[in-house]
């Protein structure tokens, strides 16, 4: 049985796991890097493994989701209320500047941290019925990031959005949409495994053909006194592909499973585990072993858009009822954008564990500190400059 030191060095420890991603410092991440690590590709032969991967997944969802590529912003007006705030404890702001040469009152542009709220305007911008939606080839900026293996300031990602029905507010239809991502993931898994027979290595398998669904209180019930991260790795030791269902409503020791922000992803309808336990959230990750890395690896987070009922609620709930006085947070009140579900694929984390790379670096140009590239370098890990 835990000590009361044990105990409150855990739930120390389930607070600091909600502060954000990353492993924390860099002589923990050193002893993380594999050691022993070859890439599979050359330099040449991972661009053009990188270009073929982006180019299937593209032209998949679109496929399977309904989707039209589109164009996204990189920066929007700080006033409109549709930048991401990623959570909702207000510690990961975004990059903010005057812009406008001549204008008496500059406007207040922000690089964009997700496109997330954005999608959800453009779809009535881009006349989207219900079962269309768009895809984005969104890039950002998350200063606040510590920048390890698969954390960068530099984030690229597959942002889409798709119009839905009323009636499509369920975990029924969550639960199919993320099946066909999972479709489009393994198609292209399987493409580059003709093209490039080096990744089919015996020491690192496929994905698994299927995803498997587990709630954050399910999870929580497994491994009561571990933290999320450590949660998180502990069942994909057993299940290595796996949608975690409900991620943001407090669980049973009072702390959310991570996170989220109270304004875009549905986190607070109740629903049921399949054994039929009281559940909440319409929302998720999909999240893979990496063998290469060996270690989580999260590559979606996604879910039913909050309908003004549960805005409402979930920015209660944060605290930030002031937002309601936003364009963003207007429109869902009045009624003046449809309901939806989207989510964010990162790109370079796919790119990543599809080309069994152990680094983000290997796959995306962006800025390392030097400590970090030092450590590389020394592991046999090449990171783009």
């Amino acid at each position: 049985m835990a000590t009361i030191t044990e105990k409150k060095a855990q739930v120390s420890d389930k607070k600091a796991d909600l502060a954000g991603p990353g492993i924390g410092s860099y002589p923990d991440l050193e002893k993380i890097l594999p050691s022993d690590y070859s890439s599979l590709l050359d330099r040449k032969q991972t661009q053009r493994a990188l270009f073929l991967a982006k180019q299937n997944i593209e032209a998949g969802l679109c496929q399977e989701l309904g989707l039209m590529p589109v164009t996204v912003p990189l920066i929007v007006d700080r006033d409109s209320g549709v930048n991401d705030y990623l959570d909702r404890d207000g510690s990961r702001t975004p990059i903010e500047f005057p812009c406008g040469l001549g204008l008496d009152q500059p406007i207040r542009a922000q690089v964009v941290q997700a496109a997330t709220k954005w999608k959800r305007m453009a779809l009535k911008e881009f006349d989207c019925g219900v079962g269309e939606g768009i895809l984005t080839d969104m890039r950002a900026v998350r200063k606040d990031y510590f920048l390890d293996h698969d954390h960068s300031a530099y984030v690229d990602q597959w942002d889409w959005e798709k119009v839905i029905a009323p009636q499509d507010r369920n975990l029924d239809y969550l639960k199919d949409t993320v099946r066909k991502i999972w479709i489009v993931l393994k198609d292209t898994e399987r493409l580059l495994f003709e093209r490039f027979p080096l990744l089919a290595s015996d020491d690192n398998p496929p994905l698994p053909d299927e995803l498997e669904f587990f709630h954050a209180e399910e999870i929580l019930e497994m491994y009561p006194d571990l933290p999320r991260k450590q949660r998180e790795t502990a069942i994909l030791q057993e299940h290595p592909a796996i949608f975690i269902v409900g991620i943001g409503w407090p669980l049973a020791d009072g702390y959310p499973h991570e996170m989220r922000a109270a304004d875009y992803d549905d986190w607070a309808t109740e629903t049921k585990t399949p054994a039929g336990k009281k559940a909440h959230g319409l929302n998720g990750d999909i999240l893979v072993w990496n063998p290469v890395t060996k270690r989580r690896h999260e590559l979606t987070s996604m879910g039913i858009r909050v309908d003004k009922a549960k805005l409402r609620k979930q920015l209660e709930m944060s605290d930030q009822l002031d937002f309601l006085k936003l364009p963003y947070h207007q429109a869902i009140l009045n009624d003046e954008i449809p309901l939806s579900i989207g989510g964010g694929i990162g790109q370079a984390r796919t790119y990543m564990l599809l080309l069994k790379k152990a680094h983000l670096g290997e796959v995306s140009v962006t800025v390392w500190p030097k400590v970090l590239k030092d450590m590389c370098s020394r592991k046999n890990i090449h990171v783009l400059d």
